[in-house]
């Protein structure tokens, strides 16, 4: 079951906004911003930081979709897009923008609290993934660093390997800096030397 949840909801249909706000409210969750426009919808998602979004699709000055896809790409909340239009091409643009669950309007509170829930958990573990993601990319933006800088010493000092790696290792922890820093100011000397 969904902890209790801090919602930003964006439809253009006050009636719809009204109901969605007491059936969340029911459940335990705060409305924290409303808004009948998709622009207003994405300051509202980088302002407020809410835990889940829940909007429409065909709204006034941007529609959901655009502004699921900012929402998405700053990666703020989970984003469940209402549409009264279940045909594939918006299916495919919610799903290429980012959109994590879709409900067909008009919303039922049997079908809104199980697509919020999973939408909630794929959130997450994007989000976990996203992290994972970040550090491999780091380890091995480091590794080719490391590699680089140990070609450099093994050329000017006519190291092995293995020596380099240890000298770098040496040296990063007497000076108290990462391996990676030693690495670029040790490729940004031998290209300044180079000069």
């Amino acid at each position: 079951m969904l902890n209790k949840l801090r919602i930003l909801l964006a439809d253009d249909e006050a009636i719809l906004r009204l109901d969605l706000r007491e059936m969340l409210a029911d459940a335990g969750h705060k409305i924290v911003g409303e808004t009948a426009n998709g622009q207003e919808a994405v300051k509202l998602a980088k302002e407020l930081k809410p835990d889940f979004i829940i909007m429409d699709v065909k709204m006034p000055i941007m529609d959901g979709i655009t502004a699921a896809k900012i929402i998405a790409a700053d990666n703020i909340a989970p984003v469940l897009l209402l549409t009264a239009y279940s045909q594939q091409d918006i299916v495919e643009k919610a799903s290429d923008a980012g959109v994590i669950a879709y409900l067909v309007k008009p919303v039922r509170e049997e079908q809104l609290f199980p697509a919020m829930e999973i939408a909630a958990k794929r959130f997450q573990e994007m989000h976990k993934l996203n992290l994972e993601l970040d550090k491999l990319k780091e380890s091995l933006e480091t590794r080719k660093l490391l590699d680089r800088a140990k070609g450099i010493l093994m050329a000017a000092h006519g190291m092995k390997e293995q020596e380099a790696y240890r000298k770098m290792q040496q040296f990063s922890m007497a000076k108290r800096i990462s391996l990676k820093e030693l690495a670029e100011s040790i490729i940004a000397a031998a290209a300044k030397r180079q000069q």
